[in-house]
């Protein structure tokens, strides 16, 4: 694995990241191109993306969270990740935890990821709904530089509960995500930005980060910006 690489993180709506360092490419529950056709409340705005990726990580086994079809162009094609396990590639360790979700109606099976990217450990909860995720899972989770949390509600964690859940973690960064999707619950980002004391934050465009950036820091918001 390489060292020092800025590692350089966008969003592309709802929980679809894209996170790059040096030339691999790791991407997080890509939308589906069929998203909004398949949405039940029949009004999804979600819209798809494409590009190439190393890997492609999908929490959920829904339109909005399994675009994986969407992330590759030419040679470079994804190796695909549905569910729990350890997984491998080009030096990026990946392990998936079993959890559960209720997005959008029924109860679903949801994997939270971890993995460490450039000596960077990313946590990732996907569409998970409860913040009693037993003790095991918890363990299970090693030091985290970098939480991504779920906080819409209506089949994930609300944004109370999404920040008491967080915290747990002592997270050194934590990016709140799924509050902008038409399904969220009204006012989610605002309310959880309060619970963490941090209102004032304002959205980035992308992070562009490196592991000595994170020193000193102890449960910082970052929100991206709409895409």
């Amino acid at each position: 694995m390489l060292y020092s690489i800025y590692m350089v993180i966008t969003h592309h709506g709802n929980q679809f990241f894209k996170l790059q360092f040096g030339d691999t490419i790791v991407v997080f529950n890509p939308i589906s191109k069929s998203a909004r056709m398949n949405r039940s409340d029949g009004d999804s705005k979600l819209k798809s993306s494409r590009f190439g990726a190393d890997v492609c990580l999908i929490s959920l086994n829904h339109p909005d969270f399994n675009g994986a079809e969407q992330i590759g162009i030419g040679d470079k094609q994804p190796l695909v990740i549905t569910g729990p396990g350890e997984y491998e590639i080009k030096g990026v360790f990946i392990k998936g935890l079993p959890s559960k979700s209720s997005y959008d109606g029924g109860e679903k099976i949801n994997t939270i990821y971890t993995l460490n990217l450039d000596n960077i450990n990313v946590c990732f909860l996907g569409g998970l709904d409860t913040k009693d995720i037993g003790a095991e899972t918890h363990e299970a989770i090693d030091e985290v530089d970098m939480l991504f949390v779920p906080i819409g509600g209506n089949g994930v964690l609300n944004p109370q509960d999404a920040y008491k859940l967080a915290v747990q973690f002592e997270p050194k960064v934590i990016i709140p995500m799924g509050y902008d999707t038409p399904g969220a619950m009204k006012d989610a980002l605002k309310i959880f930005t309060k619970e963490g004391g941090d209102e004032s934050t304002k959205p980035v465009d992308k992070l562009t980060i490196k592991k000595k950036d994170l020193e000193g820091k102890e449960g910082e918001i970052i929100i991206f910006a709409s895409s």
